[in-house]
This record gives C-alpha cells, sequence and structure tokens, in this order.
C-alpha cells in the first residue's frame, strides 16, 4: 500500500506539473497572440490607406485616371475664374493680352498662380493621386497650355480631327475673344471633352479666326499691359469682363 500511495502522489505531481505548464503555454500562447493581433492593428492604422478614387482601380489605371480628374479639376477652376467676380479680376489679366500667341499662356496674375497651387495640391490629395500622375499631368499642362496658345493655324481638316482628343490654338482663341459669349467658351486647356460634355464648347467665333478681336473692353490701350498696370489690375476698373 505503502509503495501505491508513493507512486500516486508520483503520479498526482506530475499531473500537476503537467496541468501548471499546460496553462502557462496558454497563456503565453494568449498573449503573444494579443500582441501579433495589436501589432498588425497598429502596423494597418499607421499604413496610409489609398484614397477611395484611386482604391477602386488597379495600379495600371491609376495613372491615366488621377490625369484625366486632374484635367476636370483645372477645367472646374477655369469656368469658377471666369464665373466669380472676384476671381475674375484676378483671371482677366490673362485675357488683356490685345494680341494672341504664346506669351498670352505665361501672362497669368501672381496670386492666380498661387491659388491654383493651392487648388491643385487639394485635388492631388482628394485623389490621392500617385507622384508620377501628377509629373505627366504637369508636363501635359504646360505643353498644351502653351501650344493652344500658339498664333498658329492648322490646316483645317487637321484642326478637325485634333479637336477630338486636344485642345487646338483656333479652339481656344474663340474664348480669348473680346465678346463676353465667346470668352465664357472653350474653358479646356489640355483635354477638349469636357467643354463638349458640359456644354461650354464653341466651335468657331462669330467674327471668323480673320475678323476676331482678342481682348477684354476694360484695356485695350498697350500702355495697360506694362507691368505696373498689370500688378495692380485686380483693383481697377469694373468687374465685368
Amino acid at each position: 500500500m505503502g509503495v501505491s500511495r508513493r507512486s500516486y502522489a508520483a503520479q498526482r505531481g506530475v499531473s500537476e506539473a503537467a496541468v501548471r505548464k499546460s496553462i502557462a503555454t496558454g497563456h503565453h500562447a494568449r498573449q503573444m497572440g494579443a500582441e501579433t493581433a495589436a501589432g498588425t492593428a497598429c502596423a494597418a492604422a499607421a499604413k496610409p490607406a489609398p484614397q477611395a478614387a484611386i482604391r477602386a482601380v488597379g495600379d495600371n489605371l491609376a495613372v491615366p485616371l488621377s490625369t484625366l480628374l486632374m484635367d476636370l479639376a483645372i477645367y472646374l477652376q477655369h469656368v469658377l475664374f471666369h464665373a466669380v467676380p472676384g476671381l475674375w479680376r484676378l483671371h482677366r489679366k490673362h485675357h488683356t493680352d490685345l494680341e494672341f500667341d504664346v506669351t498670352t499662356g505665361l501672362r497669368f496674375h501672381p496670386v492666380e498662380i498661387v491659388l491654383s497651387m493651392v487648388i491643385k495640391l487639394a485635388a492631388v490629395m482628394a485623389l490621392g493621386a500617385p507622384a508620377v500622375a501628377v509629373l505627366l499631368f504637369e508636363v501635359l499642362l504646360n505643353a498644351t497650355a502653351l501650344f493652344n496658345h500658339a498664333n498658329i493655324r492648322l490646316p483645317v481638316g487637321l484642326d478637325r480631327v485634333l479637336r477630338w482628343v486636344m485642345v487646338t490654338p483656333d479652339m481656344h482663341r474663340v474664348h480669348h475673344s473680346v465678346i463676353p459669349a465667346e470668352t465664357n467658351s472653350n474653358f479646356g486647356f489640355n483635354l477638349p471633352w469636357w467643354d463638349r460634355l458640359l456644354g461650354t464648347y464653341r466651335a468657331q467665333p462669330k467674327a471668323g479666326h480673320e475678323g476676331i478681336t482678342i481682348g477684354i473692353e476694360q484695356f485695350r490701350t498697350p500702355r495697360d499691359l506694362w507691368l505696373d498696370r498689370m500688378l495692380p489690375q485686380p483693383f481697377r476698373g469694373q468687374t465685368a469682363g
């Protein structure tokens, strides 16, 4: 019986030790699991979530879609700068040029340039646009802005075809007409589709390209184009163009 008691006690001790070890192992496993889950959650929280507009498409579509939507944002910005009187005072400096040539594409008031940068930055942040898309858009925007302000006449057939994919000089020249109804048309700089889709497209100026008068009625003298008059121009004259 003594041997049996000792054997039983030994077995009991082993069982209790095994139970304690099992409990300790289970507690450790739960602790490790909790730490792993917490670490995963923290990593997920730390990783910036892609914007909804870009997340919905694959990586291959992110760049062209971002470029397209940023062009729409610039079109809407252009419309806004014509529609809001205070913004028009800034933007009309671009329209006071009495000639239509490539330098016209560079004539913007410094305050408008800053506002435009803020708007573009907001669009980039809202879209979560890839850096390469932003770079591509800026290159296209600046190149096409110089092209469509150029004082050139493309062959009629070529111009008719190009107007479906890009803004041509003849198309944008209408926008610089002295006639307000023509000034408030053809807002696109790069892509012509927004004007066509949103009803602001005008094919030709009323007086034709040979008879069109460039500029706005308020500032018609060469002296108005001097720097000392262009910089304070937002504070001069009437708001209406």
